[in-house]
């Protein structure tokens, strides 16, 4: 299935092909972001997590705030249907990462349980057009900001093992005052011979050099 075909189609509906497990409905979906426009983070190192924006989209029947998700359904997998959903809801196309983890929370509409499973995607193009343009609003945050907007807790917990992905900047170690020492390996002989002493330990091979 060619994710960008499902631009101008309209949203899957129905719970026909539905996967379900033990009961549970199965449901995915992903945390999209993107770097903040000018941020400096080092290539090497990626991105901080300070300069990560994540997009939350709006509920088609309230204000509240959450990242896109839905139906597994039997035709596809579930990077597929992780994709379609974000497209169909969100608007935006990009590469998926490895999955976050898995979650079993109950519907608060439905009153049933589901088991939902999120994955990270970095978005790559943001749509004008989508199948849900109409009946949802979609939002830059920053992961801070999306902490607090969220409506679902376990999507926060899910936006937690996303922000755990980005590790803090290397420590950089103060340089000593004096010349920094190296580990140099030579032999005995040589060591007698570059300082003028005369020893008899053959059992030396490493030392220090200021």
């Amino acid at each position: 299935m060619q994710i960008k075909k499902l631009v101008s189609s309209p949203s899957r509906t129905g719970r026909h092909l539905q996967r379900y497990n033990k009961g549970f409905r199965q449901v995915v979906g992903c945390i999209p972001y993107r770097l903040r426009k000018g941020s400096k983070s080092p290539l090497i190192h990626g991105p901080l997590i300070e300069d990560v924006e994540v997009l939350l989209i709006s509920s088609q029947k309230s204000p509240r705030m959450m990242f896109p998700k839905g139906g597994w359904e039997l035709d596809e997998n579930i990077q597929v249907a992780a994709s379609r959903e974000t497209l169909e809801e969100a608007g935006v196309v990009g590469t998926l990462g490895e999955k976050l983890g898995k979650w079993i929370f109950k519907s608060k509409s439905q009153e049933k349980f589901h088991e939902g499973f999120m994955f990270p995607l970095r978005v790559t193009e943001e749509l004008d057009v989508w199948p849900e343009k109409d009946v949802r609003q979609r939002i830059w945050m920053s992961v801070n900001e999306a902490r607090e907007a969220c409506a679902h807790a376990w999507m926060k917990e899910a936006l937690e093992a996303f922000v755990c992905q980005f590790k803090p900047p290397p420590r950089v170690l103060e340089e000593e005052p004096l010349a920094s020492c190296r580990l140099a390996l030579c032999r005995s002989e040589d060591l007698r011979h570059s300082i003028g002493a005369q020893t008899t330990d053959e059992d030396v091979d490493f030392y220090l050099v200021s």
